[in-house]
């Protein structure tokens, strides 16, 4: 895989995080937003890089650049968290959604959550795919053309730790 550094979001990430969005094809905008997003208002780009007690993002970034993206948001339970993850269209299919779900979830796994959910457009069937083999024994929830996915973190985090070479909290 090219050479990539998956961190938390920064600051100074707005523009790049912008030309990133813009970047995305039409379908994969639908796949993650379930609409097209075209030119992303200010509070969309707000809301993808929240930080916070409740709320983590990272990006992937490949020279300057960033190629993925992914957020999860804690509930009104502590031990859930929703995830959610977008990739460039030129970087899907290499092991990149993974990776930044893996350590996504270490992170969320690091501050107590055991359950992950995530809504899946019904048509994303590479997602899906991802589902399964990574959580076989995840519920699935067909509602109004989407999946309701929810999973125990344990299962993923396991594998996240085989293959991590650094800190989940600085990665």
């Amino acid at each position: 895989m090219r050479r990539t550094q998956i961190r938390p979001v920064r600051c100074g990430d707005e523009a790049a995080f912008r030309r990133f969005l813009a970047g995305l094809s039409l379908h994969t905008q639908t796949l993650r937003f379930f609409t097209g997003v075209g030119r992303p208002p200010a509070s969309l780009l707000t809301a993808l890089m929240a930080v916070d007690e409740r709320r983590d993002a990272l990006v992937a970034v490949h020279e300057g650049e960033i190629v993925g993206h992914a957020m999860s948001y804690r509930g009104a339970r502590a031990d859930d968290v929703e995830i959610a993850v977008v990739v460039t269209d030129q970087w899907q299919g290499i092991g990149l959604g993974p990776r930044l779900i893996d350590t996504l979830l270490t992170r969320a796994a690091i501050r107590g959550a055991t359950t992950v959910g995530m809504d899946v457009l019904g048509e994303n069937r590479r997602a899906l795919r991802l589902i399964r083999r990574a959580w076989p024994d995840a519920k699935l929830r067909v509602s109004s053309g989407s999946v309701e996915v929810t999973a125990m973190i344990k299962q993923a985090v396991v594998f996240a730790e085989q293959r991590s070479v650094g800190s989940p909290l600085t990665a």
